[in-house]
């Protein structure tokens, strides 16, 4: 059947090769360093499964490892934001992980948060993925972003004025895509004790 996938998970709630991605999303949604990739055919993917994952997801190479001793999960991207100032200047980007590769870079904007941008940033990658049909994890050095992402809403104590008109009329526009939209891309935690810097990391501290 044309378009039909298989879809293999090497590292989840219980590893295996299946059928649909609603039986593959169910084993590693909320799994950390879950690894799953699809496949055209069924023979592919059990062939897949017996094999090294890595032959198949990215290099073998870590950028270090859970406290659970898995991997970055790879392929993956990485948010982040920057403030110039408690509020000030404000801008965000998503990248790959393994290659560092700018995907998408908004602001600088005015009058805004360093948790605004981190929220702001994971809504847009998940648009961007949802939009390319990807399933790949999302990393955030941002609990406080997370959190917000979960209960579709950003907490933000700032006040709108005119200078930051443009920032919360994204912030609403976040909102509505979160209520309004599914998605089955893991957000995680990106630990920078473990790791170092988020790979999206502005470099300006």
């Amino acid at each position: 059947m044309a378009g039909e996938k298989w879809y293999v998970v090497w590292k989840g709630f219980e590893p295996g090769v299946y059928k649909t991605w609603l039986e593959c999303k169910q084993q590693i949604a909320g799994f950390e360093g879950a690894l799953y990739k699809s496949f055209d055919t069924q023979s592919k993917a059990v062939e897949a499964y017996r094999s090294d994952p890595w032959n198949y997801i990215g290099n073998k190479k870590t950028i270090g490892s859970f406290r659970n001793n898995s991997p970055v999960v790879l392929p993956s991207l990485s948010v982040d934001a920057a403030c110039s100032g408690n509020p000030g200047k404000m801008e965000y980007r998503g990248v790959n992980t393994e290659t560092g590769k700018e995907i998408f870079h908004i602001g600088p904007l005015d009058e805004a948060t360093n948790n605004i941008g981190e929220f702001l940033a994971i809504v847009h990658g998940l648009a961007l993925l949802k939009k390319q049909n990807s399933a790949i994890p999302i990393y955030s050095d941002s609990a406080n972003a997370i959190l917000w992402i979960k209960n579709k809403k950003c907490k933000t104590k700032l006040t709108p004025c005119k200078a930051n008109e443009k920032v919360f009329d994204l912030i609403v526009r976040a909102e509505k895509w979160l209520n309004e939209n599914t998605y089955p891309n893991p957000i995680l935690k990106w630990e920078t004790s473990l790791w170092g810097e988020i790979p999206a990391d502005f470099g300006r501290k």
